[in-house]
């Protein structure tokens, strides 16, 4: 395990995505793969954040499933929900209990800041619901639930999390003496540290290599699904934006290429090695034959967790049994730190 942080919270990380649409391979390279390595050397949490996912509409029976199948996508990629705990956020209420907290703590300002509400709500911001808003206070709240010091997000996240650490330092410093006189120490929330990228830090769309795959995007041929067979995945490499020229044998030959960048990327990161690694054995090939070494590498990689979430999915009892078992741990993390938080406010009572 880590060692204690210079603030001396326990070394422990939180991370989480939303049940909306089937998770990808920018989510499996970008995320979970860093998730599963973590897993060695800290304590972890990840939770599937269904509160997050209403912030949209969603059709009920869709977000069930796709509770349940974010949930089987975890475990299929790696994530041990014995040795780590995971849960979908909706059953641990501390969540909800310290966001509100958090809402009378972060300042109006700091939240018109935040681009993605702006990216996300569009030209109809009027419309766009409260929940969308206010988005990073409860993302805040999920972190520091647990004292969580360590975040895997993605570089779209990191000002999400940056507001994270200026919730923490403003409670900090609203109830310092509080919390000194309770003997909770000089902070009681950690500034929670980022933990940017894994071994493709950012995975484009297959069909244009500058914009990032995305569960959303109208095309099904921009991502690989974790779903899909070994018949889609090579049709959708198959099918993959390139160019003309031959691969070239030094990375810098792909600054310029971002559709033929994005697969060496993936490729490298399918392999464990840099994209230099992956040039010095592909480099000078044309595309029809380096597309059908990815396509092999692809489902070599990606066939079992296929093979597994299917595997799940076909007893959702099951998953339910591990999501509610996670959640009961979380609640044995997160329910004493609320009671703190209700102390250092100045609640009365409380559970």
């Amino acid at each position: 395990m880590a060692t204690p942080t210079a603030g001396g919270f326990k070394p422990r990380v939180f991370s989480g995505m939303q049940p909306t649409h089937t998770l990808h391979l920018g989510n499996y390279l970008g995320a979970l793969v860093r998730w599963v390595e973590m897993q060695k050397t800290h304590d972890c949490i990840y939770c599937v954040v269904d509160m997050h996912a209403i912030t949209t509409a969603q059709d009920p029976a869709d977000l069930t499933r796709s509770i349940r199948e974010v949930a089987a996508a975890y475990i299929a990629a790696g994530i041990d929900p014995r040795g780590s705990i995971l849960f979908n956020q909706s059953q641990v209420a501390e969540h909800a209990e310290l966001a509100w907290v958090f809402n009378c703590v972060a300042r109006l300002g700091w939240l018109n800041r935040m681009t993605q509400f702006k990216e996300k709500a569009g030209k109809d911001r009027e419309n766009a619901s409260i929940g969308l808003y206010d988005y990073p206070v409860l993302m805040a709240a999920d972190i520091l639930a647990y004292k969580a010091t360590h975040v895997p997000v993605g570089e779209d996240q990191k000002q999400h999390l940056e507001l994270t650490r200026d919730i923490a330092q403003k409670f900090n410093n609203d109830y310092a003496a509080r919390i000194a006189e309770r003997g909770f120490g000089e902070q009681y929330f950690p500034l929670t540290e980022p933990v940017i990228g894994g071994p493709a830090a950012r995975v484009m769309s297959l069909r244009d290599g500058s914009k990032k795959m995305s569960k959303s995007d109208p095309s099904d041929y921009s991502r690989i699904n974790l779903t899909d067979d070994a018949d889609a995945i090579a049709q959708k490499i198959r099918k993959a934006k390139t160019d003309p020229d031959a691969l070239p044998s030094e990375e810098k030959g792909l600054e310029t290429r971002p559709e033929a960048d994005n697969l060496v990327g993936i490729y490298a990161a399918l392999k464990s090695v840099t994209k230099q690694q992956a040039l010095d054995e592909i480099g000078g090939r044309q595309f029809s034959a380096f597309k059908s070494a990815l396509v092999d590498l692809a489902v070599e990689k990606l066939g079992p967790i296929t093979s597994e979430m299917r595997r799940l999915l076909a007893d959702p009892a099951e998953i339910d049994r591990i999501l509610a078992d996670g959640a009961s741990r979380a609640r044995g993390i997160a329910a004493p730190i609320m009671r703190e938080v209700r102390e250092i406010v100045g609640f009365v009572g409380g559970c």
